[in-house]
């Protein structure tokens, strides 16, 4: 077994640092505060009306510090029109709250502090309150989620702001997925044509979830398992469809800090699986009798929690 970590190096698409020009501030006493250092800048008027609507002003203008990915008046603009909003004031005021804590770090995470990796925003998952989780991808560029970094290291009084070109929306279980190349395999499983199951619809839907997530590497040793099986699509429909489910668990958002030694869970194909805990190593004890290591866990999203594994759990 492996020791149990939060968001492994696994999960990371590399190490790097990255960098980008800083803005120049000759005097630091010139330096302004995140909102105001928004306010003085065209590019964001739109989120300074959202954050004045969602009372999250005086928030930004404590002590901090905090950082910022700040979206530009475009981004909002797709986003509006990519959600059927005619403005801002369309917008729920809980939902647009948490879409901007989405985009809200604790401290100050400058260009050459990120790595590739998940790191904890300020909005959080209903049931649990538990921090949503973005993941920064230096993959041919610099990306939160899927939302690029086109400026680094705005400096202000209470932290720092980098600019991004798109609203960060709150991921579902489904988009962690889609977000992490390291989950590709899974995807292709999820989305296969001739399933009967719409298992994107309902891992889109309210929730919340608690999904253990296969690597590549791990649907790659299932294929190895079967030598009639080369791809994801050589597996049968009613097979795939069951290995799938046995994967989710519906109705509950379950951290690992609520994991329990001989914990039973049921997952929504129905059967069970059970946890082990010893020391810091937690497994899974399949209803076939294999087992998997539970590799990294609480990778947060709006509709529920992912928890990664490095087997394919069979029922």
């Amino acid at each position: 077994m492996i020791k149990l970590r939060n968001f492994l190096p696994f999960l990371m698409l590399g190490l790097a640092a990255f960098s980008f020009a800083s803005c120049d501030d000759d005097d630091d006493d010139d330096m302004l505060d995140i909102v105001d250092t928004a306010i003085a800048d065209a590019r964001f008027t739109s989120l300074v009306d959202a954050l004045t609507r969602a009372g999250l002003v005086s928030t930004l203008q404590g002590d901090g510090p905090f950082t910022v990915f700040a979206p530009t008046n475009d981004a909002f603009t797709a986003f509006l029109s990519a959600n059927g909003f005619a403005s801002l004031d369309d917008v729920p005021v809980d939902v647009l709250t948490n879409i901007l804590l989405n985009h809200v770090v604790s401290g100050k995470v400058l260009s050459t502090d990120l790595s590739a990796g998940y790191i904890s925003t300020l909005a959080t998952e209903s049931t649990t309150d538990n921090n949503i989780s973005a993941l920064v991808n230096l993959t041919g560029g610099v990306f939160i989620n899927s939302s690029e970094v086109t400026q680094a290291d705005i400096e202000t009084t209470n932290g720092v702001i980098h600019v991004v070109s798109s609203v960060i929306g709150i991921p579902s279980v489904v988009d962690i997925a889609l977000n992490n190349g390291n989950f590709s395999t899974l995807v292709a499983a999820l989305t296969r044509a001739d399933l009967t199951v719409d298992f994107v619809g309902t891992l889109s839907g309210t929730g919340p979830f608690t999904v253990f997530a296969p690597t590549n590497a791990a649907f790659q040793a299932l294929l190895d398992s079967d030598p009639t099986w080369t791809t994801i699509n050589d597996i049968p429909v009613a097979t795939l469809e069951a290995v799938l489910s046995y994967h989710v668990v519906s109705g509950a958002n379950v951290l690992s800090s609520t994991l329990t030694n001989g914990q039973v869970v049921t997952p929504l194909s129905g059967g069970t699986f059970t946890i082990n805990i010893s020391g810091s190593d937690v497994s899974i004890t399949t209803g076939s009798a294999g087992t998997a290591n539970i590799t990294a866990v609480d990778v947060q999203g709006g509709n529920g929690v992912v928890h990664v594994v490095d087997a394919v759990l069979l029922p």
